[in-house]
């Protein structure tokens, strides 16, 4: 079985025959779906969900990061009306069904949301645990001077690559290839105004190589020292069966355990989620 597009239709094929085909009127993010007919013979098989399901997949309507819209004619009877609400159609105007999708927030979002309100507008900031260099091209969006580290060549050229491919300014931020635990070799106590980790692993290499509080938590103590007054950490904590849970508890006993006096500390889980999922933390230096 096979699904194939020739120009805006798609042409679900069996046996080298023809049993169904879905048309798609390209738009940004979606489109919208005139036709999806499949040959009476082959009906009531599951073939008309498996177009749906290919065409939505294939141009981003399952995709969690980005958002999507399509419409389809209002339909004719029941059963096709069951069909649009199996794929969370539901009627809109002009006769029109439509199935929009907003991006979930993750914790990484939800991080840098929470940090660019706190700190709009960062002297120095800090990207920790650079990776493929998402925190970074955040943190030099919101401008002044950016640190970048990681302990793996491959991050650090990931990211240099990103900020490159960004259009990011070269003298904006400084890439170095090192243990996070180093940091207060590369700047000044009490000059951070941010500093972000994002621990695990490195997104599309190896899972057998991530973070451990061995080092993370002595990390996160320099990165102390480093803030300044008014400054703010952000560390996204993960756990999972590769992974297991003994940083996420460890950093989580180890934030806990810091002075009201001098810190104030936010762990902000996801309530519904699943309790292996991303765990956003915050800390603000009094």
């Amino acid at each position: 079985m096979e699904i194939y597009r020739r120009d805006d239709n798609w042409i679900l094929e069996k046996e080298d025959e023809e049993i169904g085909i879905a048309k798609l009127r390209p738009a940004e993010g979606g489109g919208h779906i005139p036709m999806l007919v499949i040959a009476p013979e082959w009906r009531r098989r599951g073939y008309g969900s498996y177009l749906m399901k290919t065409l939505l997949s294939r141009t981003g309507g399952f995709t969690r990061n980005s958002a999507s819209c399509y419409t389809a004619p209002a339909p004719a009877d029941p059963a096709a009306r069951a069909f649009l609400e199996k794929f969370d159609f539901a009627p809109g105007t002009d006769g029109l069904w439509v199935r929009c999708k907003k991006p979930d927030l993750t914790a990484v979002q939800f991080a840098q949301q929470f940090v660019a309100g706190h700190c709009p507008a960062p002297q120095l900031s800090i990207d920790a645990t650079c990776g493929n260099g998402g925190d970074t091209a955040f943190l030099c969006r919101l401008g002044g001077k950016v640190l970048a580290m990681d302990i793996q060549p491959a991050a650090c050229a990931s990211t240099r690559q990103h900020l490159q491919q960004l259009g990011c300014a070269a003298d904006a931020c400084q890439v170095v290839c090192s243990s996070h635990a180093n940091l207060l070799q590369y700047v000044q106590p009490g000059t951070a105004d941010i500093v972000m980790f994002n621990f695990g692993w490195l997104p599309g290499a190896d899972h057998d190589t991530f973070s451990t509080a061995q080092s993370s938590i002595p990390a996160l103590q320099a990165a102390l020292e480093a803030l300044r007054p008014g400054g703010i950490l952000s560390a996204v904590l993960y756990s999972g069966k590769v992974i297991g849970c003994d940083e996420k508890q460890a950093v989580l006993g180890w934030l806990r355990s810091l002075p009201l006096t001098k810190y104030t500390v936010l762990v902000c889980d996801f309530a519904n989620w699943a309790d292996t999922a991303p765990l956003p933390c915050f800390v603000l230096k009094k």
